[in-house]
């Protein structure tokens, strides 16, 4: 993929020109369990994910981090978490420490972190997970927070530029957490220069000592953590959300910090937008008003959620749950078709087409292209048979297909408008009808208890009937769908009759 266009091909070859021709490159992602992980998080990951898989084919060894920042202070109780009068008490305490209020796992941040790593593998995400509470309580970091200490003025002078304020002459890059009360309500009063350091907490106003190489309750802040840990872990690629990539935002202190403190270069970067809900504005965790990505497999093909990330990351985007849906299908199907050469396509279009394919695929292509279920027809199979096992029985044993009719039955229970929801009617409706849409219908129904028809040449009986009792088309029409499922509008007509079966349909037509 040398000459590749595509946007992570050509990250990965920064990557190579930038940090130099490695045996392994380290692609990173993280974020703090602080709320419900959602689809926005996941852009990150998703982008680390491409980036590696490029470097992956160009024949590069590749290991991905993923770090859990659950030694972040729990700043704010989101507003759609269980027993939150439980939670407030554990304010300003370490993630890791909150309790679950669902009694489903160990704490808080567990049960975030498992909730969202459980469905990683289902769109081929495999990442290697830190948690950094265990990181910091086993001391690991004690050097690199001694020469964040040491070179606290280095640090300052690069953060005070970007501030309107200075930091205080005796300011220190750490947080510590408290060993009477757990919070890092704390402030730090004096360093030895070695590992101890001297603070007071506001739970008792007492002067206390602790030495960060015996004990792990002392934690760089988040403009020294992040450019140290690129250090640590020898990051060659780490993206970063738009809140981070402003001038003099966390990025542009974390590139001077690990130049200046560790002396290391920092990693190739992509700032990635939001991703954005249809009711406006960016997904938020704290807020509760979130998408996450369990619900998004609810009703894509996991394909189809990597194909919906596969765009530019510095692109805004919304992942629709209304009839949309079915449009987001049919492009995935239209890539697809590309590929495979049913559809004939040439030249870098071509190419553009074929890797956002490979890249959306969970692992490799397969040889022959999938079956293309439509999921608008596996809505109607989920509303004319109710549950995906009888729906099946329409379509084969296919499981791509028996997958479509799981997710079309999930949009159809949560997400889909009222006018793709119907059941077919067991009995004839009373319903007024003139005199030539009521022969119209009556002569179809005979029809179809005696002729043979595809949807092609039952079309076309439509509109021999309507032609012939003289009535407008959009009548005949309105007239059936009143008929099998007291809708004016509904499914495209023949098929669905077709789907209904031409017994069950011509016997509703015949006796109105």
């Amino acid at each position: 993929m040398a000459d590749s266009l595509y946007w992570a091909d050509q990250i990965a070859d920064s990557v190579i020109k930038e940090r130099g021709n490695k045996k392994k490159y380290t692609c990173a992602a993280g974020i703090t369990p602080s709320g419900t992980v959602h689809i926005g998080n996941f852009r990150e990951v998703i982008t680390v994910d491409l980036v590696a898989k490029a470097l992956k084919s160009k024949g590069k060894d590749v290991r991905f981090i993923y770090s859990w920042d659950d030694y972040d202070r729990f700043r704010k109780v989101p507003a759609n978490m269980p027993n939150p009068t439980l939670l407030k008490k554990y304010l300003f305490q370490p993630v890791v420490d909150v309790p679950d209020t669902t009694n489903k796992y160990k704490n808080y941040a567990e049960h975030l972190e498992k909730e969202f790593e459980k469905y990683l593998p289902k769109v081929g995400i495999k990442p290697h997970f830190i948690y950094q509470s265990k990181m910091y309580r086993a001391r690991k970091y004690a050097e690199q927070i001694k020469e964040a200490l040491l070179d606290r003025r280095k640090i300052a002078v690069i953060l005070n530029k970007y501030r309107k304020e200075p930091l205080p002459e005796h300011w220190y890059p750490v947080g510590i957490f408290c060993e009477t009360c757990n919070t890092d309500e704390t402030k730090v009063i004096d360093y030895d220069n070695n590992y101890t350091l001297t603070y007071i907490c506001r739970c008792d106003n007492k002067t206390k000592t602790t030495n960060f190489k015996k004990q792990g309750n002392v934690k760089l802040i988040w403009r020294a953590d992040w450019p140290m840990r690129w250090a640590y872990e020898n990051v060659d690629f780490e993206p970063g959300g738009k809140d981070h990539s402003t001038p003099g935002g966390s990025r542009t202190t974390a590139v001077e910090i690990v130049r200046e403190v560790w002396k290391e270069e920092p990693p190739v970067y992509q700032m990635y937008d939001f991703v954005i809900l249809k009711s406006g504005g960016k997904i938020s965790s704290s807020a509760g008003d979130v998408v996450t990505l369990s619900e998004c497999l609810d009703i894509y093909l996991p394909e189809i959620i990597r194909f919906l990330f596969t765009g530019k990351p510095v692109t805004e985007f919304t992942i629709p749950f209304d009839e949309e849906v079915i449009k987001v299908y049919e492009d995935f199907y239209e890539t697809e078709r590309i590929y495979y050469n049913v559809d004939k396509l040439t030249g870098q279009k071509k190419k553009h087409y074929d890797r956002v394919y490979e890249m959306s695929c969970v692992g490799k292509p397969s040889k022959k292209i999938p079956v293309q279920f439509s999921f608008r027809q596996a809505v109607e199979l989920i509303n004319i048979y109710k549950t995906v096992g009888e729906a099946q029985k329409q379509i084969g044993k296919d499981k791509r297909a028996k997958l479509i009719l799981e997710c079309a039955k999930n949009w159809l229970d949560k997400y889909a408008p009222e006018k793709y929801k119907f059941s077919v009617n067991d009995k004839t409706p009373k319903i007024k009808l003139g005199k030539g849409e009521r022969e119209a219908i009556m002569e179809l129904g005979e029809l179809l208890l005696k002729k043979h028809y595809t949807a092609e040449s039952l079309f076309v009986e439509f509109g021999n009937l309507a032609d012939k009792h003289n009535i407008e088309r959009k009548n005949f029409f309105e007239a059936a769908y009143r008929i099998l499922v007291s809708k004016e509008n509904g499914p495209r007509l023949a098929p669905f009759i077709l789907a209904i079966g031409k017994e069950k349909a011509g016997k509703l037509f015949s006796k109105v």
